[in-house]
């Protein structure tokens, strides 16, 4: 284990698992005290462990990440983090699932080079793939509401579910603390209800 390495995992929900992250991470010989964990989109920086991390970082540290995404989605500002880190912080970074992401060993000219344009490359990559997700998320709703589908929250109360009550009502065959009693409900409710019915012409 190696004292200068820090580690970050990310995984997008709470329901998500971050363990193979921090195997990974392990295996490279950061110690477990040394490893920062969200659970948050990446698709900004504004994340709690992750601003903790950020101020153990100094010049000799190493950020240890699994792979790109994890740091982050958002194209610009994984180029700002990673400028603000190497760059104003002094310190190195190295992703595990890429070896020319690393800038403990590629410090001349021709290695800085290729490492920031995969870095530019991946960072897009990375940011498309979640702008095509946010895509098809909008156009499968789109399909389900032409399909019929209904989003949101469900009527509590849907007037046609109790329209035999209410004609039983309004026929005076039960009372209006009876239908109530049937429906489950106030009288606020009831009366709303009924009217509902009433001006849809179904209870005449």
């Amino acid at each position: 284990m190696d004292n200068n390495y820090i580690g970050y995992a990310r995984v997008s929900t709470v329901q998500q698992n971050e363990d193979r992250q921090i195997i990974a991470l392990t295996e490279y010989g950061v110690p477990p005290k040394n490893i920062y964990t969200d659970r948050q989109s990446g698709k900004n920086f504004e994340r709690k462990n992750y601003k903790r991390m950020l101020k153990k970082l100094k010049k000799g540290k190493v950020l240890v990440v699994k792979s790109i995404d994890r740091l982050g989605r958002n194209y610009d500002e994984i180029i700002e983090q990673w400028r603000y880190i190497t760059k104003e912080i002094g310190a190195d970074i190295k992703v595990i699932d890429m070896e020319l992401l690393d800038t403990t060993t590629h410090k001349n000219l021709l290695g800085t080079f290729i490492s920031d344009l995969i870095l530019q490359l991946l960072s897009f990559v990375s940011q498309n793939e979640r702008e095509n997700i946010r895509q098809r998320q909008a156009e499968g709703i789109a399909a389900a509401k032409a399909r019929g589908v209904r989003f949101g929250r469900p009527t509590l109360y849907p007037p046609d579910k109790y329209l035999d009550i209410f004609i039983r009502y309004r026929n005076k065959e039960i009372s209006q603390k009876t239908a109530m009693h049937l429906i489950g409900c106030g009288n606020g409710t009831f009366y709303r209800l009924y009217h509902t019915l009433k001006s849809s012409g179904k209870l005449h």
